[in-house]
């Protein structure tokens, strides 16, 4: 798909992935296994993160070591993105969260905005976008279109099911932006779903299907 795109071959993943997938899984299972796989893509996305030295004081003597050193922005595409972000401010609570909120018109399948949170200027060194799907990759680009407007200079796009439409959207508008998956499924159906996929997310994730 490209040097940009980088779709996770963890054993845990896949074992994850699957169990995401099944249509048995009930919403809290659902929900528990999309923090657990957006936490591993999380951990997977940011090994290029810059690193600080820090010393600490342990119980013997002092010791050097490195704390993260690049402000991390999380920004879940609503509001199916809420338990991937959740999930990464687990792992490391010192990232800011900023919401927005796009939506998938059933008719055009264009993205629409309704909510958006950014602070007025950008203080962050990394953007990281998190949408469970990447399915016509609209709502994707226009996401990182509202960045890059806002002035962020690096952002990342984590989801964990793409559809081949999704992947070629986004790269052919951001190629400078890298994608996390989990997996990259066959196609769109006629309704604008990844097919195999795992159905809505949102409506999985909050038992509103």
């Amino acid at each position: 798909m490209g040097d940009q795109v980088f779709v996770s071959t963890h054993p845990l993943v896949q074992h994850k992935l699957a169990l995401l997938r099944s249509n048995l899984t009930e919403p809290k299972k659902f929900r528990e296994l999309v923090r657990e796989i957006a936490q591993l893509l999380f951990y997977e996305a940011t090994e290029d993160l810059s690193l600080a030295p820090l010393t600490v004081q342990t119980p013997l003597a002092p010791c050097e070591g490195f704390e993260v050193a690049d402000r991390i922005g999380v920004i879940p595409i609503l509001r199916a993105g809420l338990g991937m972000s959740e999930a990464i401010i687990d792992i490391l609570p010192t990232v800011h969260v900023w919401h927005l909120g796009l939506y998938r018109d059933h008719e055009t399948l264009q993205p629409v905005t309704y909510y958006n949170k950014l602070p007025s200027e950008p203080n962050i060194d990394l953007s990281l976008i998190v949408d469970p799907m990447l399915a016509t990759g609209g709502s994707a680009v226009a996401a990182v279109d509202i960045l890059k407007q806002w002035g962020s200079r690096r952002i990342k796009f984590l989801g964990l099911i793409a559809a081949p439409e999704g992947v070629q959207a986004l790269t052919a508008a951001h190629p400078d932006v890298d994608i996390h998956l989990a997996a990259i499924d066959s196609f769109l159906n006629e309704l604008g779903y990844i097919v195999p996929g795992l159905g809505d997310a949102g409506d999985r994730q909050f038992g509103t299907g």
